[in-house]
């Protein structure tokens, strides 16, 4: 326990100050965590978070500022540095359960998209090892949903309806603010992107938990590279993280040459390099079959 301790804080400490350091070199801000962080603020100051978000930002669920609220007190680059340093401790200290073979998962390009943008995509890929983070799924729904839907503990969902209620006393009509603001969301969906449909097979392995999400978040809207990062979940072994580990440089090397010109273009390259890779991990291995996913006490 004291050398996963000490792993998982080293790489929080790493993680975080680089994130901070490219944040500040690059006049971002706090990346992707702008606007949870200014949401944050503005609940402080009993102000309205949804209203008049910059240019281009489509705003997170109320839940997202409450999660936010702990860092709204440092400085944004600051803030943002520190809430993905604990993002990756978290995530390091629950993938070091079993071992620390799957400590290779930051080798993954999508952890590295996130970095440079402070994305919750670590924070939400750590939930599946602590059924009690279960309400953190609710800042990105649309990358939390697969990992709720497969990682479901009654500790976790009471968690999720408290928050919920939470959110509804402080601002009762944060729905009718959030979900107008939708329409602004760029995305693509993984399934419907050419050769998208071959991911249909995963329904082969139906009764496995893994298969389930690679397919829950094949048909959930997404919009970059950090979004699959959650895929990591599934392979077990060095050799299908290594595996997969490599494939997904296939998109970022892509990235590091191109500029998007749609959305389509991202959601292409990220089925070709990193679900495809994903669902030859699943189909791969043996049947079997699954006991229930809720668990009795979280």
């Amino acid at each position: 326990m004291r050398v996963r301790i000490t792993v998982s804080l080293m790489i929080g400490l790493c993680s975080g100050a680089f994130c901070w350091t490219l944040l500040r070199r690059f006049q971002l801000g706090a990346g992707d965590f702008n606007w949870s962080f200014d949401a944050a603020r503005a609940l402080l100051a009993h102000r309205d978070p949804f209203t008049s978000p910059p240019p281009g930002v489509v705003p997170y669920p109320l839940p997202a500022a409450l999660f936010a609220l702990p860092f709204a007190v440092f400085p944004r680059e600051l803030a943002a540095g520190i809430f993905f340093g604990v993002s990756s401790g978290l995530l390091a200290f629950g993938l070091t359960r079993e071992g620390y073979t799957r400590l290779l998962l930051f080798l993954a390009y999508p952890y590295w998209a996130a970095l440079l943008v402070a994305q919750w995509t670590p924070l939400i890929t750590a939930v599946a090892f602590f059924p009690f983070l279960l309400p953190l799924t609710m800042a990105k729904p649309q990358v939390g949903l697969p990992v709720a839907l497969t990682h479901l503990s009654r500790r976790g969902l009471a968690g999720c309806f408290a928050v919920l209620l939470l959110t509804f006393i402080l601002m009762p009509d944060w729905p009718a603010h959030w979900i107008p603001q939708l329409k602004g969301y760029q995305h693509y969906f993984p399934i419907l992107v050419l050769p998208g449909p071959i991911l249909l097979l995963a329904l082969l392995r139906y009764r496995d938990s893994d298969a389930q999400l690679l397919f829950l978040a094949s048909i959930m809207p997404q919009r970059w590279f950090y979004d699959p990062l959650i895929l990591w979940l599934i392979p077990k072994s060095r050799r299908e993280i290594l595996a997969t580990v490599f494939f997904s440089w296939g998109a970022g090397i892509w990235r590091w040459y191109h500029m998007p010109t749609s959305f389509t273009q991202v959601g292409r390259w990220t089925v070709l390099f990193i679900y495809l890779p994903m669902l030859v991990v699943v189909l791969r291995r043996r049947p079997k079959t699954v006991t229930a996913r809720v668990a009795p006490d979280g």
